[in-house]
């Protein structure tokens, strides 16, 4: 990969403070957006402005929105491997993804879905409102001492009654990736469907859902070059069929009667209203920029740079990382607290702001949509999180150290 000709894509990275550019780190929160993806978005808005959507219009403007978006279906599909393009679902994020799946399953008091103990928000607030409702049962399946997933422990756990297995890929707490294959075919052969929350794998490695041969995959665009409020929920068209219909309305129906409705066909069933149509077709150029950049080569990439972070950060005996101590097993993501004897010396958010105001270093601080993680552990305030992406460099990672390295050695300046 050319890294400096693919930051010239990047516009904000061209920008100064204070005489010196940004280090954006923050890329598993959100990623940056290439010109590509804006020019495309902005063709949108400039060239063909119009409703598009299930039958919505028959002039030209609206012909050109249809065959765009629909493109951009087809972009996706190809993206993930999809067996169809009527597989894949826009939605608004990853939160949204999981939140239609929990109100369309049919699931009834006494059926059990199993999460785990590093869940984001958006995989468990969701269940406990389910729980709270229909009285389903919820067990979340706790990490080994070094934050993997216990696949033991998981095949234990299930039975008959469990229905549904829902459960980040890749964390985006400390970047691990479960063994998601095993866990699918361990649920499969208990008669469960599983839910993959790929937020934080699939903007960075190959993910092919045949191979997986995964039930249901949520993921955000913004994490992935894409623009903001857009997200896929991918599901077999065999448990598309089955799910119950949850947010309806235009689009959704072919024709209505004061007293019954006729239903459209899926994906449109479940893309009710007026959609996002410019961030559809950034999606699109989003999955096309990463497929022409490679995704295997995005994920050795990450996987090098966060080398070269965490043999530096091991030198420092007061800063632990969170998770596997192996980079190969975080992606692109380094999680840490500066501790002594267990207890926190340094909160996370002085980090990064610090780290911000010394080197323009942006990193993500607190408890990262992971509170329940922190809770079952009596871990107060959280990790200082940096992240990285194809984008980033050797240079950003050498800056950040040294930024880092003034911090440790003017600790006592910051103990709380």
């Amino acid at each position: 990969m050319d890294i400096q000709k693919i930051r010239e894509d990047f516009p904000p990275l061209s920008r100064l403070r204070g005489g010196k550019p940004p280090i954006y780190f923050d890329n598993a929160g959100m990623t940056l957006k290439p010109k590509p993806v804006i020019n495309s978005m902005n063709e949108y808005y400039t060239r063909f402005p119009s409703t598009g959507g299930h039958g919505r219009g028959a002039h030209w403007f609206a012909k050109e929105t249809i065959e765009t978006t629909e493109k951009a279906r087809e972009k996706i599909c190809n993206f993930i491997n999809a067996e169809t393009p009527s597989e894949i679902i826009w939605t608004k994020n990853t939160t949204e993804g999981i939140n239609l799946l929990v109100n369309s399953l049919n699931l009834k008091k006494g059926d059990v879905i199993i999460t785990t103990d590093k869940e984001h928000n958006s995989n468990l607030v969701p269940w406990i409102q389910l729980k709270k409702k229909k009285g389903i049962g919820h067990i979340a399946i706790n990490s080994k001492g070094d934050n993997s997933f216990d696949l033991e422990l998981f095949e234990e756990k299930m039975n008959k009654n469990v229905k549904v297995v829902s459960v980040y890929h890749s964390s985006n707490l400390d970047g691990y990736t479960i063994p998601a294959k095993e866990i699918i075919k361990i649920a499969h052969d208990y008669g469960a469907i599983v839910i993959l929350d790929g937020a934080q794998s699939v903007p960075h490695k190959k993910i092919d859902v045949k191979k997986l041969d995964i039930d249901f995959l949520c993921f955000s665009i913004h994490k992935m070059c894409g623009p903001t409020g857009m997200g896929v929920l991918y599901g077999k068209m065999e448990c598309l069929r089955e799910l119950d219909k949850f947010i309806v309305g235009g689009d959704t129906v072919t024709n209505s009667f004061l007293n019954r409705v006729e239903w459209t066909e899926i994906p449109y069933l479940y893309e009710a209203g007026l959609q996002n149509y410019a961030g559809q077709i950034g999606a699109g150029a989003a999955a096309k920029y990463l497929q022409n950049i490679s995704m295997k080569k995005i994920e050795q990439y990450d996987y090098k740079l966060n080398k070269i972070l965490t043999k530096e950060i091991k030198k420092y005996p007061e800063i632990r990382i969170i998770g596997p101590k192996d980079p190969k097993e975080r992606s692109g993501i380094l999680s840490f607290r500066i501790e002594k004897e267990g207890k926190l010396l340094i909160q996370p958010q002085i980090i990064s702001e610090l780290l911000d105001k010394e080197s323009n270093i942006m990193t993500r601080s607190g408890c990262l949509c992971v509170h329940s993680w922190f809770n079952s552990r009596n871990m107060d305030i959280g990790v200082t999180r940096v992240s990285v992406y194809f984008y980033n460099t050797k240079d950003e990672i050498k800056i950040f150290l040294s930024t880092l390295k003034k911090i440790m050695e003017n600790i006592e300046k910051y103990i709380k």
